[in-house]
C-alpha cells in the first residue's frame, strides 16, 4: 500500500476516535473568513474546551459511515467543512453561532449531539440554551424559593407575636 493511503487510514481512525469521544459535534462551512477571524474563533473554541479542526469531506464521510452514523445527506458535505468536537453538549454550538452571527460568513451544516443528528435549525436552538453553570444556578434558585418563602412567613408570624 502507498504511504498516502496509510496516512488517510490513520486520519480516518483519528476522526473516528474524536467522533466517539465527543458528546457534541458541529459541522460548519467556514468559507469566506479571514485568518484573523479564524484565529479569534479558534481561540474562543480553545477557551471553551472545544477541538476545532478542518478535514476533507471524504475522510469525514468515511469516518461517519464506519461508525454507522446515518441520517445526514451527502449534500451537507459540499464545500469547505470544519468540525468542532466537545464533551459539553452546548459549547460548540454557542461559540460557533455567536461568531457566525457576528461575521455573517460562516454557516452551520449540521450537528451530532449524543448520537443524534441535529439540523442547522436545531443546532441554532441548542446555542440559545444557557450554560451549565447558569442552569445549575437557576435550578438552585428554584429549589431555594419555597424554603425562603417559608422562612419569610415564619419570620413575619414571629414579628407579629412580639
Amino acid at each position: 500500500m502507498s504511504a498516502n493511503l496509510e496516512l488517510k487510514k490513520e486520519l480516518v481512525e483519528d476522526i473516528k476516535s474524536k467522533l466517539e469521544q465527543a458528546k457534541s459535534i458541529i459541522f460548519v462551512d467556514y468559507r469566506g473568513i479571514t485568518v484573523a477571524e479564524d484565529t479569534a474563533l479558534r481561540k474562543e473554541f480553545r477557551e471553551n474546551n472545544v477541538t476545532y479542526k478542518v478535514f476533507k469531506n471524504r475522510l469525514l464521510t468515511r469516518a461517519l459511515d464506519s461508525l454507522g452514523i446515518t441520517g445526514y445527506d451527502a449534500t451537507m458535505f459540499e464545500g469547505t467543512t470544519a468540525v468542532a468536537f466537545s464533551e459539553d453538549e452546548v459549547a460548540p454550538a454557542k461559540v460557533f453561532c455567536k461568531h457566525s452571527k457576528d461575521l455573517n460568513k460562516m454557516a452551520v451544516k449540521f450537528g451530532i449531539v449524543n448520537g443524534q443528528i441535529f439540523t442547522k435549525e436545531q443546532v441554532e436552538e441548542l446555542s440559545k440554551i444557557p450554560s451549565k453553570d447558569v442552569l445549575i444556578a437557576m435550578l438552585l434558585g428554584t429549589l431555594n424559593a419555597p424554603v425562603s418563602a417559608l422562612a419569610r412567613a415564619l419570620n413575619a408570624i414571629a414579628e407579629k407575636q412580639n
